[in-house]
């Protein structure tokens, strides 16, 4: 029960809908934009990814009801996306057709659990370099996958896609069939040019699908020399349970975690870029729940490779056009489904007519609509470690790995944090407070600021040792009252210091210790190097006269007393 409860906030609930009439009317026209939309781009996701069309309208059917149901946002649109047909594409090459069921339910199983134990936050710990360069190299590859569709060419799957493209291009020019060239350039330039131009005359025109829909047209009455995308079923698949063998699970395992981080990061960060769009608040108040939206996107996998479909992930394309066309509620997202519902029971035999050079253009421009230019030029302009990150992060998403793409980005981006995190740390040798007295030259005042962490303790600590043992000194006192972080580095750094200091016959006196640097401070036995237990202030003042007294004493050529270490509690 007590499982139950806390999971509570994880469920459908009654707020997720206004049933108003006015709300209704708005999500059912924003729905059927969105399903006219989605229709092109979920056979073309599915055809590039090596699955077929059908298992792109079983995943944006079945996926998509079920996301827009369980889900964290109330104007997420999920279903068959570029960098999944992406990531998909070769796992299906390497395994067969018949991973796929396996590797969906797997992955979504991962996301589903990634939800239950409320890791919904993780997205917020990507920069934006790295976002930026992965969207770059997601859309290079989904561009020149379609290079080869483009020319009218066969392409082997699994390999290389620029490799691949170039290839195509080169197969093309030998084989010298101008007519099939030109039919097939000129049906992707017909659907791109539809797509930039019809927006401008009215944002709520299907230029994608009208673009397909005169290719069709025209390629039926000319019979044209077009592949087709080829039969379809016209109803969707019976579900049942995928096949689990524990030598298939053991080799798709590290396919199916590299599906479910790509699933929880694209769909994570469409329910953040929906969120930044005017109007999208949730009928209760919330903007977006990130573990619901796990939740919602780990059932819709599940429920996807039951159907015969691929792996699902919130799409940033589809849940924009959603929320331009007025959607208010999940009702919007579930009606978008069903118009795709409907096509799969009504017109399977004119789609299958539709020529795959047709689906290669709306997929180019596509991948040419995911690169903001002005956001790229932005992440080159700020520095060079961000301009750094960006480009390594676009290269190695085009020519190796997705996944392998963020953990990389991720790394140099924290390499470079880091950096200037241990470049602000330092330390600064202050006058001491008040009318000067004598013998302050013999006591060095340093001021310890920024974070005290591995990447800058050694040097912080060098410093101070450098010119206590240079000058003429007899007392050290270290401020650290201004140390935001001390790492458990830092602090044997710290102790280091002090003992190495006493040892030369420097007194050394702490002050300013906070108290959540205590624990580490002691555990670490820093403050235990300590001449004695005394030597830990509150205050500069005490600090300073305390040192004072010790100059005194050893001018007036009395003995400092010499106290065993003694643990500071």
């Amino acid at each position: 029960m007590r499982a139950l409860s806390a999971a509570a906030d994880l469920l459908p609930r009654r707020g997720d809908y206004l049933l108003q009439p006015a709300a209704v009317r708005s999500d059912l026209l924003a729905g059927l934009t969105v399903g006219v939309v989605a229709l092109p781009l979920a056979l073309a996701f599915g055809i590039s990814s090596g699955v077929g069309a059908a298992a792109g309208l079983a995943t944006a059917v079945v996926a998509g009801i079920v996301a827009a149901v369980f889900g964290g946002s109330h104007h997420q649109v999920s279903g068959p996306t570029g960098a999944m047909a992406v990531i998909l594409a070769p796992v299906v090459a390497t395994h067969g057709l018949g991973s796929l069921a396996l590797v969906t339910a797997a992955a979504g199983l991962i996301v589903l659990v990634l939800g239950l134990a409320r890791l919904g936050r993780i997205v917020t710990f990507i920069p934006w370099p790295v976002v930026e360069g992965f969207t770059l190299g997601i859309a290079c590859i989904i561009f020149l996958q379609q290079v080869p569709a483009a020319v009218g060419v066969s392409a082997d799957a699994g390999h290389n896609t620029l490799v691949t493209a170039v290839a195509a291009v080169g197969s093309a020019v030998e084989a010298a069939d101008l007519r099939l060239l030109a039919w097939t350039l000129g049906s992707v330039a017909v659907v791109g040019l539809a797509m930039m131009a019809l927006p401008r005359v009215h944002g709520s025109i299907p230029a994608s699908l009208i673009g397909v829909a005169a290719v069709t047209v025209v390629a039926e009455l000319t019979s044209a020399p077009l592949a087709r995308i080829g039969a379809l079923p016209d109803t969707l698949p019976v579900p049942t349970l995928p096949s689990v063998e524990l030598g298939a699970l053991r080799d798709l395992a590290g396919a199916a975690v590299a599906i479910a981080a790509l699933a929880a990061i694209e769909s994570l960060l469409s329910i953040r870029v929906a969120a930044a769009m005017k109007h999208t608040g949730n009928p209760d108040g919330t903007v977006y729940e990130p573990d619901r939206e796990l939740v919602g996107q780990g059932l819709a996998s599940l429920a996807s490779g039951m159907f015969g479909g691929m792996p699902a992930t919130g799409a940033i394309a589809r849940t924009a056009v959603n929320i331009r066309a007025g959607a208010r509620t999940r009702l919007a997202a579930v009606t978008h489904a069903l118009v795709i519902l409907a096509v799969i029971y009504l017109a399977t035999g004119p789609v299958s007519r539709i020529p795959l050079a047709a689906l290669a253009g709306v997929l180019m421009v596509t991948a040419v609509r995911m690169v903001s230019l002005p956001s790229a030029r932005a992440v080159l302009r700020v520095n060079r470690s961000s301009a750094l990150t960006f480009a390594v992060t676009a290269v190695v998403t085009l020519a190796f790995d997705l996944v392998q793409a963020i953990e990389i980005g991720l790394v140099i981006a924290a390499f470079f944090t880091l950096r200037t995190i241990a470049r602000a740390a330092g330390v600064h040798r202050d006058p001491l407070p008040g009318p000067a007295a004598p013998g302050d030259e013999h006591i060095a005042l340093y001021r310890l600021e920024g974070s005290m962490f591995f990447g800058a303790a050694d040097r912080v600590m060098a410093q101070v040792t450098t010119e206590s043992t240079r000058d003429d000194v007899q007392v050290v006192v270290l401020r650290l009252s201004r140390v935001h972080l001390v790492d458990a580095t830092a602090a044997k750094a710290l102790a280091e210091l002090i003992e190495g200091l006493e040892r030369r016959d420097r007194t050394v006196l702490v002050k300013g210790v906070q108290d959540r640097h205590r624990n580490v401070l002691t555990t670490v036995g820093t403050l235990a190097k300590l001449r004695h237990e005394n030597h830990l202030f509150t205050t500069l003042d005490g600090a300073i006269e305390h040192a004072r007294s010790h100059v005194r004493r050893a001018a007036e050529g009395r003995d400092v007393p010499q106290l065993h270490p003694r643990v500071v509690r």
